[in-house]
């Protein structure tokens, strides 16, 4: 290849190696981040894993409720549940089999706490066949209790999920508020409370039903986007390699 041709094959890689320059920066970015995210995905989820097991404590009160504080604390609270003013709230749960969900209902219920102000307390999950309060009433707690659980926020209704109907009874998230409008109850506690399982139970409905799972693939998505940055500069390297060491046209006998 002549020198002047040499020239013009740089000149030609100029352009294409700025574009890989950006892309292997935005590449090398994202892998780093999904790194940085993973470090703070496994601090969090001991964070709730420690404070799910945590000895019970009294929720905030609230006006002193902060979710990104509060949020799976373990609680404590003491009281009389409104069992005439209960809400199911449709859900799955996990089966007696590996891999397959129960359909059914899950059983809110205002506790009105000794004083007096009033909490949502989600006490576990009911099958469909036990949605009727009248085939549970062996379930219900009549007078003075104490319920432990996990503090949890209201939940947000999200894109695909239903709107709710609440004259027909109808909820598909735990959305504590609208619950609370459409109980005609007008001061309730902003977070609910998830109440822990009963060692040995048999009756309906069943605490226990949260899961501190959160997903954690940031590891997976780093070495995702550290393979493309990696084949960006094998791929940049063969087309520089190949448009360098073009044969000039012009020598060729």
């Amino acid at each position: 290849m002549s020198e002047t041709a040499a020239r013009g094959a740089w000149r030609d890689l100029v352009a294409p190696g700025l574009a890989a320059l950006i892309a292997l920066a935005i590449l090398l970015g994202l892998g780093t981040w999904q790194v940085e995210r993973r470090a703070w995905k496994e601090d969090l989820i001991a964070r709730l894993i420690r404070q799910t097991k945590a000895e019970p404590v009294a929720p905030p009160k609230a006006a002193e409720w902060v979710p990104v504080r509060d949020e799976f604390r373990h609680v404590r609270v003491s009281g009389r549940f409104l069992n005439d003013k209960e809400t199911l709230v449709h859900g799955l749960a996990p089966g007696e089999t590996p891999g397959r969900a129960l359909q059914g209902y899950y059983v809110l219920t205002p506790l009105v706490r000794d004083d007096g102000s009033v909490v949502m307390v989600n006490r576990g999950f009911v099958p469909t066949e036990l949605k009727a309060q009248a085939d549970r009433r062996d379930g219900l707690i009549e007078g003075p209790t104490t319920v432990t659980g996990i503090l949890r926020a209201s939940e947000a209704r999200g894109l695909f999920v239903p709107e709710p109907d609440p004259a027909r009874g109808e909820w598909f998230n735990r959305d504590i508020a609208g619950i609370a409008a459409a109980r005609g109850l007008s001061v309730v506690a902003p977070y609910l409370i998830e109440a822990d399982s009963t060692p040995g139970q048999t009756t309906w409905p069943r605490g226990g039903q949260l899961r501190v799972d959160l997903p954690n693939n940031h590891l997976q998505y780093a070495f995702t986007w550290f393979g493309l940055a990696g084949c960006l500069i094998a791929v940049f390297s063969a087309f520089a390699w190949r448009r360098l060491h073009e044969t000039d046209p012009s020598s060729a006998a």
